[in-house]
């Protein structure tokens, strides 16, 4: 079964196992801005997102396990939770008002302060704490997934272990980005230790906690935490090259934003390594400044062309996607049919996708 057509079959599930888990602290609370606080929470989570590590999560179960049911879903769940709980505080820390082409979380706030009028905080500050504390309610609601399923306990503990390592490695990565940030010089292998961090983690968890609920054996556990981690490379790659030559409309972020905030994207560490010293220091003049003009953002893009830092990162994406596919044809003899074409199509997907 290609990736879309899981999708298609399991997301109504996960958003409905997510709606679940709001309604039910919704019933618990009346104060009302405790509710407009939940209620905005969860139309966060609910007006987008690709739910792939749940949908990872359910794929690795179902590869492995002889019983073909949908109790892998509210699990599955948990991993969408940390991530977005991830992307809530990324937002604040990159100061990205929109996320999917609506309004991200602390954003939702700033405009609440504006449209009361609220005088004891200013709305920058009012936005961003509200935001930290989304992001943190996120990370609590995801634990609801292990706690209220029908697995055993012992799954369940160990499922809550693979979220905890996720969550420390996430932030890991996120430390290591924010020290980036103030270097001019990265070699590319720093970057990939960020971002198996950053990205790889949670996609590496969502598949380890599909295998611990389907009783996967020891023997193919590093099979899978490799197809996963590179998997996790892949996708950050893309994404940073979607970050500045993406389709806008697409995406839902602007082609600014990574190059406005001085991210060390691929493109910018393989740039400054071709590029000659004067191009690299007009580079390094532009980037991280927050009221750059269209003109000096399409100057960097270009200096990106110039260097040819798409296609070389392109080429270093299949690099990995060829480990990746290594450790998929060891797990191959092993797994279901129907999630063999699932996880090579998923490896195509990651590949190609457009947002």
């Amino acid at each position: 079964m290609k990736v879309l057509q899981y999708l298609n079959l399991y997301k109504p599930k996960i958003n409905d196992s997510i709606k679940k888990i709001y309604e039910n602290k919704l019933n618990e609370v009346q104060n009302p801005f405790l509710r407009k606080y939940y209620n905005e929470l969860m139309d966060y989570f609910m007006v987008g997102g690709k739910r792939l590590r749940p949908l990872i999560c359910i794929a690795t179960y179902n590869a492995f396990s002889s019983e073909r049911d949908d109790k892998i879903v509210f699990p599955s769940v948990g991993v969408e939770f940390l991530h977005n709980a991830s992307l809530i505080h990324d937002d604040i820390i990159d100061k990205d008002d929109f996320r999917r082409n609506n309004p991200a979380f602390h954003y939702r706030f700033k405009q609440y302060h504006s449209r009361f009028n609220l005088k004891k905080m200013n709305k920058e500050d009012f936005g961003n704490s509200i935001g930290i504390l989304g992001g943190d309610s996120a990370f609590f609601f995801g634990l609801e997934a292990f706690f209220n399923n029908k697995f055993d306990i012992d799954q369940n503990l160990k499922a809550i272990q693979y979220y905890e390592n996720a969550f420390k490695e996430i932030c890991d990565g996120v430390l290591i980005e924010l020290d980036m940030v103030n270097k001019q010089s990265i070699p590319m292998k720093d970057y990939i230790e960020m971002i198996s961090l950053k990205t790889g983690a949670l996609i590496e968890k969502s598949m380890m906690i599909g295998a611990n609920y389907a009783r996967v054996e020891d023997k193919y556990l590093q099979n899978i935490s490799k197809y996963a981690i590179n998997l996790g490379i892949i996708f950050q790659m893309i994404d940073d090259i979607l970050g500045t030559f993406g389709d806008e409309k697409i995406t839902g972020k602007p082609t600014n934003g990574d190059i406005r905030e001085g991210k060390k994207t691929c493109l910018l560490i393989d740039a400054l390594e071709k590029l000659d010293y004067n191009k690299k220091e007009r580079i390094l003049d532009l980037i991280g400044n927050p009221n750059i003009k269209d003109e000096e953002v399409q100057e960097v893009k270009d200096l990106f062309l110039e260097a040819e830092a798409v296609f070389s990162c392109k080429n270093l994406v299949n690099d990995y996607a060829k480990i990746a596919r290594i450790q998929l044809d060891e797990l191959i003899p092993n797994i279901n049919q129907s999630e063999v074409e699932f996880f090579e199509n998923l490896l195509k997907y990651v590949i190609e996708r457009k947002f």
